[in-house]
């Protein structure tokens, strides 16, 4: 794939409601937080301005509902260099929503609403099928309609779209979903939830990625947060250590990471340095509050990575 490769994102998009707290609220407790916003988030919407911003040539297929934030972030994402058009506007519903509460830690607890996303059925996707076709590579995630999410690597499989999957939230995913997948892009807790086993360490890892392996999933990155990356390309494994950095706000940090990987695959840079970038990218997020608000552009990364040496 050269610089001129296609990416394709189907995925989620909301709104996401934040407010800081010093902990959260146990059953029945009201604590005062501080640091209201709104900012633009959803798994896919995240990963495709991640991509975007990364410098991907990229379409994002989703929708919106017709309301006034839902025109709003359709303009966000048009300045965040991406194709809006399979960005299809929902009558008669309200853009997803995201209600997020973080912590003194950074950490995050977060209840959704999936709002005109449930609208991204497989008709939905049948519809921009040729956005499929047309990219070199297709990114997914799990806050779509899981039978949406089949659909459209099924259609990737058919024109030679690379297929990439953040299973997130973590989901339960059929056999017949997993043979069709590429690349795999699980935490800890997801890949505990796809395989049963619990990742502790690096030899829990591999193990975890043997059993994706298993699946017909070529290459299995498995996130483990401040430790870096499990990488494992047909059972050859290795962890790729991330970025030492003061975390603020932990949200979309995987996002940054998707979304800037697959855009430095697509670049042919070697996997190695593709999870280097993409780490790059996600230690700039964590620093920053928000999530489409943290993700950086393209010569923040660059000028990170040439002072890590």
């Amino acid at each position: 794939m050269s610089k001129n490769a296609k990416l394709a994102v189907l995925g989620s998009i909301n709104a996401d409601h934040i407010l800081n707290l010093a902990h959260f609220p146990r059953p029945g407790e009201t604590v005062i937080g501080q640091n209201y916003q709104v900012a633009f988030g959803g798994k896919g919407a995240n990963q495709a301005v991640a991509a975007g911003r990364a410098g991907a040539d990229i379409a994002f297929i989703g929708c919106v509902g017709a309301d006034d934030i839902g025109e709003r972030i359709r303009e966000q994402l048009t300045q965040d260099n991406i194709d809006t058009t399979p960005v299809e506007v929902v009558e008669g519903e309200s853009t997803g929503v995201a209600m997020i509460f973080v912590n003194g830690d950074g950490e995050n607890n977060i209840g959704i609403y999936s709002g005109a996303n449930a609208a991204l059925t497989p008709d939905c996707v049948a519809r921009h099928q040729q956005v499929i076709a047309g990219a070199d590579a297709l990114l997914m995630q799990l806050e779509s309609p899981l039978e949406s999410v089949l659909a459209a690597a099924t259609f990737a499989r058919q024109h030679q779209t690379q297929v990439i999957l953040n299973p997130a939230p973590a989901t339960p995913l059929s056999d017949e979903l997993l043979a069709l997948i590429d690349i795999i892009t699980p935490n800890e807790t997801e890949a505990e939830s796809l395989t049963g086993i619990a990742v502790h360490n690096d030899d829990d890892a591999a193990r975890a990625a043997a059993v994706l392996h298993a699946k017909g999933i070529g290459t299995v990155l498995i996130t483990l947060g401040s430790r870096g990356v499990w990488l494992s390309e047909q059972g050859d494994g290795q962890r790729i250590a991330g970025f030492s950095v003061k975390a603020i706000d932990t949200i979309a940090a995987g996002d940054t990471f998707n979304g800037a990987f697959v855009t430095a695959r697509l670049e042919q840079k070697p996997m190695y340095d593709a999870v280097r970038f993409a780490h790059a990218a996600a230690a700039i997020a964590v620093t920053r509050s928000g999530a489409q608000p943290s993700v950086p552009w393209r010569t923040e990364i660059d000028e990170f990575l040439q002072q890590q040496g």
